[in-house]
């Protein structure tokens, strides 16, 4: 879990990123019901997700898809992605998995995630279970290692219609899909990508997966704040994902990417956006969300997808969007996440041998780590993180915050010199970063009795004794018996002696 100390506060303060072009670094999951996919309609395809707009792009890292009708349509539309003009070449699918109905698909790029596995989490079947399969799939961030920077991604296309049964079974499906987050991994984050056939936030099913109960940790979030009678309704046309061709038009956010909490506390591996901030009522290009049904830029309502004209995508992109509906389908839903920070400092930090009674500091550098050419700075956390030193030393108090890129931040660590002996501790740099929550530092040192430069007399100190005893000897030049009064070495007592004694003047008293 991260530190709720560092949550949402945080990321408002650090204001937001949100990226429209594909000169980004941060990870964009999709949701896309491809409408009983097998093969063709490749070029429109290719234009949706890869044709650009005054520089805005789909250009997703992450599909998570429904309606597939056999694994031979999963390698057609695997291989239009990576055969795509604009295309990073770089995409896998997850394995096929033969349903029920139509199937679920995942395509991931392999330059930006890891591939754990997928699980069928419930079958499909008839009344009064849900109608198709529910599959999770599960990648973890690259570069990274731990539960972290892991993300749980569903995939479900729940019962469509309006009556008692069909809603029934989409809360059927809900509480598998709730239930099934809540035997995560501990640290897991997931998200849900789904055409929900849900009319109204206030439809059971959806109330399952958003709603607060007595175990919250398989709870879902609206990323951006959107509750509501969705259907029909021109107050949240730019949310409306259904119907871009068919006779009804656009009028249903049926197809939506829901969160866990971990993915909108402000911290580390999160949503780009604000959670807290509903999506705007008056434009597509919102600055609070990078969340977006792609395609929609408003001006659709009841009637199919604008064309000529649509000011976030563009003529030709709408016109593929339309066309690879075949008829009557789905936009695709993106958002973005932030990937966690990752952590850097020395391992030891050596003192040395320091004089009783004198200061002794030593500078510690931490860095956020985070891959900059893989995620770019912007598409990285914040690293925030405090310091705790162990008994015999000394570290900054509260708590420090370090963009990706950065030089890092320098901290002053001393070492206490009031007893004679060696010194051993830590420092623990307890941080956001999920690979390293806590990293430890060695510390190192010894503290040694206080020696008098220039007690000339063996007393312990330095005093007039020592001075009349340099001055004595002075201008002595013996490199054979050596000059009383050499304090430097030199096998002569001169001006250099002297500036030697007198710095060290006081010394033992």
């Amino acid at each position: 879990m991260k530190p709720a100390s560092w949550g949402h506060a945080l990321a408002v303060a650090a204001g937001l990123t949100i990226a429209s072009t594909t000169a980004r670094g941060q990870l964009r999951v999709a949701t896309w019901n491809v409408t009983n996919y097998s093969s063709g309609r490749v070029a429109v395809f290719q234009t949706a997700i890869y044709d650009k707009f005054e520089g805005r792009s789909l250009a997703p890292d992450v599909i998570i898809a429904q309606e597939f009708l056999s694994a031979n349509g999963l390698a057609n539309f695997l291989n239009l992605l990576n055969s795509a003009a604009g295309s990073p070449g770089d995409w896998a699918a997850a394995p096929y998995i033969d349903g029920r109905d139509t199937d679920n698909a995942f395509f991931y790029r392999t330059s930006k995630v890891t591939f754990l596995g997928v699980t069928t989490v419930s079958e499909g079947g008839p009344s009064p279970h849900h109608p198709r399969d529910v599959q999770r799939y599960d990648i973890r961030l690259l570069g990274y290692e731990s539960e972290g920077a892991t993300l749980a991604c569903y995939s479900s296309h729940m019962k469509a219609g309006y009556d008692d049964d069909d809603q029934a079974r989409r809360l059927v499906e809900a509480e598998v899909i709730r239930n099934d987050a809540e035997s995560l991994p501990a640290g897991w984050n997931f998200l849900l990508g789904a055409d929900l056939n849900i009319q109204s936030s206030d439809q059971a099913a959806y109330r399952e997966l958003v709603g607060s109960q007595s175990n919250n940790t398989g709870r879902h979030f609206d990323p951006i704040a959107t509750p509501g009678n969705w259907n029909n309704t021109y107050y949240f046309r730019l949310v409306h994902t259904q119907d871009p061709t068919g006779p009804g038009g656009m009028d249903d956010r049926h197809d939506q990417i829901l969160v866990s909490g971990s993915l909108v506390d402000g911290d580390g591996f999160d949503y780009i956006g604000d959670p807290n901030t509903p999506y705007s009522t008056t434009t597509w290009n919102d600055a609070n969300h990078s969340y977006r049904a792609w395609g929609n830029d408003g001006t659709s309502y009841n009637t199919t997808l604008t064309v000529a004209g649509n000011e976030m995508v563009g003529a030709t992109i709408a016109q593929a969007l339309k066309d690879s509906t075949d008829g009557a389908g789905h936009l695709p839903v993106f958002l973005e996440l932030r990937v966690p920070a990752r952590i850097d400092s020395d391992s030891v930090i050596d003192f040395g041998q320091v004089r009783q009674g004198e200061p002794a500091e030593a500078t510690l550098t931490v860095l956020n780590d985070g891959d900059v050419v893989l995620w770019t700075a912007n598409g990285i956390a914040d690293l925030v993180y405090s310091l705790d030193a162990s008994d015999g030393f000394t570290a900054p108090t509260g708590t420090f915050v370090e963009p990706a890129g950065g030089v890092g931040n320098d901290h002053v660590i001393e070492m206490d010199t009031s007893t004679v002996g060696p010194m051993n501790g830590t420092l623990t740099i307890l941080s956001n970063a999920p690979d390293e929550p806590q990293r430890v530092v060695t510390l190192i040192g010894e503290v040694v009795a206080p020696t008098c430069l220039g007690d000339l007399d063996g007393d312990g100190d330095t005093d007039q004794s020592d001075l009349g005893i340099l001055l004595s000897d002075w201008g002595c030049d013996d490199p054979v018996n050596g000059c009383a009064g050499d304090l430097d070495g030199d096998d002569d007592t001169d001006q250099a002696d002297l500036g030697v004694l007198l710095a060290d003047w006081g010394c033992g008293t």
